[in-house]
């Protein structure tokens, strides 16, 4: 068992953890959660003795083990992956040692009785099973297992770590974790860098871990799937809940909603008595009375009600100047590393306020083109060409640990920032919840969703009209990912957003397109349509779906209401998509029907593309048909 006592911590005058306890027991599942910088992964490294508190203490048993994967690991370089992966048992190693002095001295010793040889006895069985746990006799195959299972190729084990980027490198780190099979295990956002299918096998892998697993994590299914406590930590004080995150959410509702009608009904008893109070006060033959009443009043427990962080960014894109029709166009674009073939010969046409979204597995390309969209990559071959008057803005994957941790907050804004814009800055920063001598931190000490928040406040120093977003939601809260969700839905400019966040994605673009075979492969409708007409139940389930039509001895399905939800769902995206084109094709048949069309030097270009509506059209009608019929 693992106990956390009276810890507290404070910085400048900001109470971050107020004398908090608890206490972790074997075999544990624990979901530790709460707003960026309410201290979450500032508990985790008190925990692993990173961090000493200003107060109280962690106790865990001497012979424990612990391993924490936290965001600011770095491994050596220089050495294969399968190398630094076999690091991880070097406490195998360690023990196989130990365990061999130890048969060499009992085999020397004759003193039985004494407490010395018993010891030596317990040291051995301990060591024993420990080793057992650390499956010290087969550690090559379960290596690779693991790095297999969180991604990596059989042909990636003789490959340098240095060759691979840094998510893929917190991946090794991860896979050394596993193996060692710590006591604690400790893990903060370790689904940031996954993909779907790593995050499957993962979550499979913590459910028969012998173990306890304490994680800190925004992707509510993963938690739901692992953990089966949740701590809360909300403005220094922590709330447990024995259930997974989405019953916590239910709970805690619950619970402040009992706590708020218990508070009111005991407001209006006090009110009562007050008043009772007042009025016998005035009587002298009830002076006595009315004291006694003011005594049980004075004793009485008040039901408080706790403190809530309501705070919430405020986000407004400035309002985009209009580009172009097109906003961006890729041509026969292929891009390779060395022997390495990402994409071949793809095709994309951005319009104008149209709403992208990239999806599939890592490494298919989607941040390769992003960065080639936004000019920070170079294709193979093929071009990239931007439309009239377009202005990007691009939040990379890595934008919030790219910021300088050296200089402050408002230093940062004002290296991004327009001379025009210098005087707002620190209205901006208040709008992202840094207010008053938060500005003049510095980067360093800030939290991995604090550095994203910041990294998102320099997008809104210029007007844009192509907004490129690679991964937004990684490190955002769930409160902080719907704020940027509502923002970007009332955004008029022209939208491109790489995520695997289900919950992000739904409803916000309306057209996904899946990154699979070094090809694009377009689907008109938001992630959830996409996934239907890819027949996956949802991003984190590979396996087929029902089909939500189909004829059986030619008799029509009935929909269940799930599959009617999602066919009228489908439905809608579909009319709102013959709606939008059959708007464009009519504003170019007028353009085609004036005299002078033909002489236009782009009167061609006009033309290709009207084919090319016409045929999504004709594609989209299918599609609203088809939904049409199986609502029957």
């Amino acid at each position: 068992m693992l106990t956390a006592a009276n810890i507290f911590i404070k910085y400048g005058d900001r109470t971050l953890l107020d004398h908090i306890s608890f206490t972790i027991g074997d075999k544990e599942r624990i979901g530790l959660v709460g707003r960026n910088g309410a201290g979450k992964s500032t508990l985790l490294k008190v925990i692993a003795g990173n961090v000493r508190p200003d107060e109280g203490n962690i106790q865990r048993p001497t012979a424990s083990t612990l391993g924490f994967l936290h965001q600011e690991m770095s491994i050596p370089k220089g050495k294969t992956v399968m190398d630094e992966t076999m690091t991880a048992f070097d406490e195998t190693k360690r023990i196989e040692q130990r365990l061999a002095e130890i048969h060499k001295e009992l085999e020397t010793r004759t003193d039985y009785e004494t407490d010395a040889y018993m010891d030596l006895l317990n040291e051995m069985s301990d060591l024993d099973h420990h080793y057992h746990m650390l499956d010290g006799v087969n550690t090559q195959a379960e290596a690779e297992k693991i790095l297999k299972g969180l991604g990596f190729k059989q042909t990636d084990f003789t490959r340098l770590t240095d060759e691979f980027s840094g998510g893929w490198q917190m991946r090794i780190e991860l896979a050394k974790m596993l193996l060692q099979r710590p006591d604690f295990l400790l893990l903060d956002e370790p689904t940031n860098h996954l993909d779907i299918e790593s995050i499957l096998w993962l979550e499979e892998f913590l459910q028969s871990y012998e173990g306890s697993v304490i994680v800190i994590s925004h992707d509510k299914t993963f938690l739901d799937n692992v953990t089966k406590r949740t701590i809360e930590i909300e403005l220094g004080k922590v709330y447990e809940y024995k259930a997974n995150y989405s019953r916590y959410v239910e709970l805690r509702t619950e619970r402040r909603e009992k706590m708020t009608a218990a508070a009111n009904n005991q407001q209006k008893v006090i009110d009562q008595m007050e008043k009772t109070i007042n009025r016998f006060m005035a009587k002298a033959t009830k002076t006595s009375l009315a004291q006694s009443m003011q005594k049980r009043l004075d004793k009485m427990d008040r039901i408080e009600i706790e403190d809530v962080d309501t705070s919430t960014m405020n986000i407004r894109f400035p309002e985009p100047p209009r580009s172009g029709v097109i906003a961006a166009e890729v041509k026969n674009l292929s891009k390779s590393y060395g022997s390495l073939h990402v994409l071949n010969n793809v095709e994309l046409t951005i319009e104008r306020g149209q709403r992208i979204a990239f999806v599939g597995q890592n490494g298919m390309g989607k941040t390769t083109l992003a960065k080639m969209i936004v000019n920070h990559l170079q294709p193979t071959s093929g071009e990239v060409k931007l439309g009239h008057n377009v202005h990007i803005g691009y939040y990379a994957q890595n934008q919030a640990e790219a910021l300088d941790p050296k200089i402050t907050l408002l230093e940062t804004m004002e290296n991004h920032s327009p001379p025009e814009m210098r005087t707002k800055l620190r209205n901006i920063l208040g709008s992202f919840l840094f207010s008053g001598e938060d500005q003049d931190k510095k980067v360093s000490v800030l939290s991995g969703g604090e550095r994203a928040r910041l990294a998102m406040a320099c997008l809104l120093l210029r007007p844009i009209n192509l907004l490129v977003l690679d991964e937004p939601t990684n490190h955002l809260d769930m409160l902080s990912k719907e704020v940027l969700k509502a923002s970007l839905m009332s955004y008029t400019g022209t939208l491109l957003v790489v995520s695997h966040d289900r919950d992000f994605l739904s409803d916000l673009a309306e057209i996904t397109v899946e990154f699979r075979d070094k090809k694009l492969h377009t689907y008109l409708g938001d992630i959830n349509y996409f996934l239907e007409k890819r027949k996956l139940d949802n991003m984190r389930d590979v396996e087929l779906a029902t089909k939500v039509a189909s004829t059986t001895n030619g008799q029509h399905k009935v929909l269940n209401n799930e599959e009617r939800k999602n066919m009228q769902r489908h439905l809608s995206h579909a009319e709102k998509r013959v709606e939008q084109l059959e708007a464009k094709i009519s504003d170019v048949e007028s353009q085609m029907a004036l005299p002078d069309f033909y002489q236009k030097p782009n009167s061609q270009k006009v033309m290709d593309e009207y084919a090319k509506m016409k045929n999504e059209l004709e594609a989209a009608m299918t599609e609203w048909m088809e939904a049409q019929e199986a609502l029957g």
